[in-house]
């Protein structure tokens, strides 16, 4: 009786002015949600964000509705992070969650093992279940929650089913699929399908399958597809395979004769998109999403139901799979430069946005309040929310410039530097924790990061500087300390190994990947048949 209360309240305050009052609530028909997340996606990896490779003509589909935010943000460069900052509206350092969550503790600062100056800052290693999710907030009000794919939040205890969603298929601590993106899937919040069948393709069809349950029974609903794919391993059907492979040879690429692969200060980056696997995955979740978009339509809620896209950090540029290119921004996943933070952030709302795009700053923490808002649901008097509402953006209006903040203390597997990062309008610093430098860029002029004009603006630096360390100080930031055990001389020798040697194998083993004739490790293509995928 409270719970309906409350809501009454809120409906009517709302109904009589709030100036942020949303569609929902004004034609008294509740909105749906549909949130789709992607591991490791790049901004430039659609075909609506220029990839001449890639092929996604599904989640082009959603671009052309919403509203794009081309200076759309995660909270982080890794995974673990900005996905506890979209599920509380947190930034990632208030929620100490700084690092992605590894199962064996790898990262932490007392088992740490890599030759470098600084130990890393502690993390938590899951969601504190005293953080209201959105699940949670939604749950409250009546929504029916739903979350298929990638948690990495938590095990035992900590998964989806304690924090907040009715329904959890496919979401456990894994960081990655334990079973890679065929069947069987080895994860024990999923059952097995036939041998050869794709990940992505299930969580889509079960998704597909939430989505069309909720509209019959007239039940409102938040859906998060939060896909493993494009993350590590990087594996596709042979079908898959042979199509772009295909394609590279049409389009020139298997005959390049320029590196793949440049050394930026710490790893190798790739400079083209050509990897036919990849792109493989890239279609294969595309799929995934054409059945979800086509079971909205099916079951008659597509006027009601918003739909955003995003990525939880930057595309694969450097270590891991190596599988991405997102140039013209420098860097990728794990890297504090824009390609490690610039994120594809789309929101569909019917009857709001119409397409087109927007420079306004928006982060991962937005997602909270901004969906809270549409569906008419005040925040808690006690909860604290770092993130903003872009329903007056959606809608048109301008909102207040703010900057935006990010404290990694951490090395990224992928060449990352433990940093604290500031923007302010198309200002960015970078400060570095090892030794105290800056890197000021002009991003809007200098979307590259290549032109460092801390030297050139002191003072800027110096106030910059200055709001980075009092948000720190407002959030509990944890900061990495002396690694005694680091040793220069081995530092500068792995470095020499990674140019003399690395780079080497590194383009001979991607070229490999362009001949027609190529065949993966492990032989999933000669043990499994992949299905044809069927509406």
């Amino acid at each position: 009786m409270k719970l309906k209360f409350q809501l009454f309240i809120a409906t009517v305050f709302l109904s009589v002015g709030c100036p942020g009052a949303s569609a929902a609530m004004e034609d008294q028909t509740p909105l749906n949600f549909v949130f789709i997340l992607v591991d490791d996606l790049g901004k430039k990896d659609m075909s609506i964000e220029g990839s001449q490779f890639h092929e996604t003509p599904n989640i082009d589909s959603i671009g052309r509705r919403a509203l794009r935010f081309e200076r759309g943000y995660s909270a982080c460069q890794v995974c673990s992070p900005s996905r506890a900052a979209i599920q509380t509206g947190k930034t990632p350092a208030r929620l100490g969650i700084t690092d992605y969550i590894s199962l064996n503790g790898g990262n932490q600062p007392q088992k740490w093992r890599r030759n470098t100056k600084l130990l890393p800052a502690s993390y938590a290693s899951e969601l504190p279940l005293k953080e209201l999710t959105i699940a949670e907030a939604l749950k409250q009000n009546g929504y029916t929650t739903f979350f298929a794919g990638k948690w990495h939040l938590g095990g035992d205890g900590f998964t989806p089913s304690e924090q907040g969603y009715d329904v959890n298929v496919g979401g456990y601590h894994f960081g990655t699929p334990p079973g890679g993106y065929h069947s069987p899937y080895r994860n024990p919040k999923l059952s097995d399908d036939a041998p050869g069948a794709e990940l992505p393709i299930r969580l889509g069809k079960e998704t597909a399958a939430f989505i069309e349950s909720s509209a019959k029974e007239n039940q409102p609903f938040f859906a998060m597809l939060s896909f493993y794919s494009v993350h590590g391993p990087i594996q596709c059907s042979e079908s898959r395979f042979k199509k772009y492979q295909a394609k590279a040879e049409t389009l020139g690429l298997v005959a390049r004769t320029d590196p793949r692969f440049l050394l930026d200060r710490t790893q190798e980056v790739r400079q083209v998109q050509d990897h036919p696997i990849y792109a493989g995955m890239m279609e294969a979740m595309d799929d995934s999403v054409g059945f979800v978009l086509k079971a909205i339509e099916k079951s008659g809620v597509a006027e009601n139901t918003v739909v955003i896209f995003t990525s939880d950090n930057g595309g694969v540029s450097s270590g891991d799979g190596y599988a991405t290119s997102c140039l013209p921004m420098r860097g990728g996943k794990g890297r504090q430069w824009e390609g490690g933070i610039r994120q594809p952030y789309y929101i569909s709302w019917p009857g709001v946005t119409i397409g087109g795009t927007t420079q306004v700053l928006a982060t991962g923490m937005d997602f909270y309040p901004t969906i809270l808002e549409m569906a008419g649901i005040a925040p808690n008097d006690n909860q604290t929310i770092d993130g903003i509402s872009l329903v007056p953006v959606l809608k048109g209006k301008k909102i207040p410039e703010r900057p935006l903040f990010w404290h990694y203390p951490h090395y990224g597997n992928q060449g990352g530097e433990p940093s604290a990062m500031m923007m302010a309008g198309d200002m960015k610093l970078i400060y570095y924790l090892e030794d105290g430098r800056s890197e000021l860029y002009d991003v809007a002029k200098d979307i590259g990061e290549q032109n460092n004009l801390a030297e050139s603006y002191p003072a800027k630096v110096a106030s910059m500087l200055n709001a980075i360390k009092e948000w720190q100080g407002n959030v509990g930031a944890r900061n990495p300390a002396p690694n005694p055990n680091y040793d220069p001389q081995n530092y500068a020798r792995s470095m020499q190994q990674k140019q003399q040697r690395g780079m080497p194998n590194r383009e001979k083993q991607h070229a490999a990947f362009l001949n027609s004739d190529y065949k993966p490790k492990g032989g999933w293509w000669d043990q499994r048949k992949s299905p044809k995928i069927v509406d």
